[in-house]
Parts: C-alpha cells; structure tokens; sequence
C-alpha cells in the first residue's frame, strides 16, 4: 500500500533539508518538530543509520478546518514529511499522503482538507526537484 508522496533529488543532505523547510513555509507550513533519526539512534542505541529526518509540518488554518470537522484527526497530525538517504546516493523527500491519512477516519467532510494538503506537498515536492534537480543519469 502505498502511502505516501515523494521525490528523489541530488544535492547535499542538509541543504536538501533546507529547502524543504522553506517550500513547505512557502505553503503555509511551520515546521513543529525535526527529529534528526541518525543522531538520535546513535545516542539512545550506538547503531549507525543513513542520514534520516522527520519533519512535523503543520498548517494552523487547514489543522483548524479539519480538528473542526473531526476532533480526533488530531492523533494524525502533524503531517510528516520525511527527508532521507537512498541507498543509490539520492536524497528522498516523502510526505505522507494526506487523502490516505484522512481516509483512516472515513469523515467525507475531510476531503477538502485532504485534497488542499496533498496539493500543497505536491507544490513543495517540485520546489524541491527544481532547486536540487533529479540525480544525473551514470
């Protein structure tokens, strides 16, 4: 099943980072939380993992909108987006798919929601793409 949105690119980790942060401000998200998963399984285990984040991003007048409709979609919020190594030397960034994640609490008046959010990561995935490019051909 297949849950998320995403877009793989070639540039340095940490500005792809970067540039995710501010495409998705430029569409009205704020970046809540940044869990930095290599850092934080070195520390809490010892174990060597590939440079992972997760970025909790919310946009306040459409998580008004849908906490309105459905006072628990607040246990799937934030959304997260996540910005990761690939094992062939990409940088993936992947966000869940919104109409997926409202589709859990089969509450049609979510729809709207869902469909301004997954448009919105779609704009931020090509913002992404354009400034870092899709990893040259070998």
């Amino acid at each position: 099943m297949k849950y998320t949105i995403q877009s793989a690119v070639d540039g340095d980790f940490d500005a792809v980072v970067e540039t995710t942060i501010d495409a998705l401000g430029d569409e009205g998200f704020g970046v809540l939380c940044d869990i930095d998963v290599q850092a934080t399984l070195d520390e809490k285990l010892g174990e060597e993992f590939r440079q992972y984040r997760i970025l909790g991003a919310c946009n306040p007048p459409l998580a008004h909108e849908g906490l309105t409709e459905e006072i628990e979609l607040g246990a799937l919020l934030p959304c997260n987006v996540i910005v990761y190594e690939t094992d062939d030397g990409e940088v993936a960034v992947s966000a869940v798919d919104p109409e997926r994640l409202v589709g859990i609490a089969d509450n049609d008046a979510l729809a709207s929601v869902a469909t301004e959010v997954t448009e919105r990561f779609k704009r931020m995935l090509t913002a992404v793409a354009t400034e870092h490019g899709p990893k040259p051909e070998a």
